[in-house]
């Protein structure tokens, strides 16, 4: 991907309501490339306990395709993805304590939620039991009463976050390769969390992709025996050099079904509808399969007789909460985890989310918006 002069003007144009930026969003869903485009962004001024950051670096995830896409059926137009963002405090409100104007954080997938019901205060924010749930970093729900206007991600050169979701990344942490992390790194690190990775563990990573490629170098850390499940012979080395203990095709019928009742644990990162069954025979008794990163129908209904002769669990993952987030920072810090990126300008976006959707990205892009 070559690349390309920054177009985006990073001033901030006051309003009587706010004030407006620059973005690349889409208007609608599209039929067949996904297109977005330079829009204004109206953004609300900060309220007491918030803050407006200037994006430095954002993360493209396979999620932004899907909504940007309305894959989910529930999007709301116009749509401005970036959930994985890394920037600088240029404003605060009067009652923010944590944080100063200067300092870089991050902002995950969501900026606000009600932080009064039973799982925000159990650090669960994810799952807010609020009216409208967790406000999520884009095509949420603003929290003011009878609003119902449409959030705006990051990718933009300003947002806007309550100051209770914001991360701080660590120094170990290379900052155009942490965005990642915010959805990624999470997404994978608290379900191997949830259900107990631990030392000596066999544990599978399906799909070694922007979600697997972190999830192989977390589970090792945990010191789980690790290995890489894969349709892609292109992908072995890679897996290798990430430090899968061993490589196993998925697309190898015979070599499936000798490594059948081997893993203690299955993580499978596959965005897409695929086959559940195809997995659960590699699980050993009482063993857990979870998946991450599909959200809708498996390609087949799920034999539970696989399931239940052998005490198996299966189970799904939804993100994590800002305290979790943090812990995976701080984790990912400690054992130099990070995500392998290419780094993009805005303004190539639209070749990223074609090359996402077609499986051709390595791994992760990332916007830099930092000149």
């Amino acid at each position: 991907m070559e690349t390309e002069t920054k177009i985006l003007d990073k001033s901030v144009l006051k309003t009587s309501n706010g004030f407006s930026v620059k973005g690349y969003g889409a208007q609608s869903a599209s039929v067949g490339n996904i297109i977005l485009k330079q829009i204004d962004v109206e953004r609300a001024n900060p309220k007491a306990d918030e803050v407006l950051i200037e994006v430095l670096y954002c993360g493209v995830c396979h999620s932004d395709v899907h909504q940007v896409n309305n894959d989910w059926k529930n999007t709301r137009y116009p749509c401005v993805p970036g959930h994985e963002v890394i920037g600088k405090i240029v404003e605060t409100g009067v009652s923010v304590s944590k944080f100063k104007v200067g300092q870089i954080v991050g902002v995950g997938c969501m900026i606000d939620s009600c932080q009064t019901c039973n799982p925000c205060k159990n650090g669960d924010e994810h799952f807010c039991a609020g009216e409208h749930g967790p406000t999520m970093t884009y095509n949420g729900y603003f929290r003011d009463p009878g609003s119902d206007y449409n959030t705006f991600g990051g990718f933009s050169t300003h947002i806007v976050s309550n100051e209770a979701f914001l991360l701080t990344i660590p120094e170990k942490l290379e900052l155009s390769s942490a965005a990642p992390l915010l959805c990624a790194g999470v997404t994978t690190y608290s379900p191997m969390k949830q259900w107990g990775v631990r030392e000596g563990d066999n544990v599978a990573i399906v799909g070694i992709g922007g979600l697997g490629h972190i999830a192989i170098q977390i589970a090792k850390a945990l010191g789980a025996k690790v290995t890489a499940i894969t349709s892609h012979e292109s992908k072995k080395e890679d897996a290798k050099a990430l430090g899968a203990d061993d490589v196993l095709l998925s697309t190898d019928e015979d070599a499936m079904t000798k490594n059948a009742l081997r893993y203690d644990y299955i993580l499978i990162t596959i965005p897409v509808p695929f086959d559940i069954n195809d997995y659960i025979d590699l699980l050993t008794y009482r063993g857990s399969l979870v998946a991450v990163g599909l959200l809708g129908e498996y390609e087949k209904p799920t034999n539970n007789m696989n399931v239940a002769i052998f005490d198996r669990t299966l189970g799904g993952s939804f993100i994590g909460g800002i305290s979790q987030t943090q812990e995976m920072l701080n984790f990912c810090a400690k054992h130099n985890i990070a995500p392998e990126v290419e780094m993009i300008n805005i303004n190539q976006v639209n070749e990223a989310f074609d090359k996402v959707k077609n499986e051709e990205v390595r791994f992760r892009y990332v916007i830099d918006m930092s000149k």
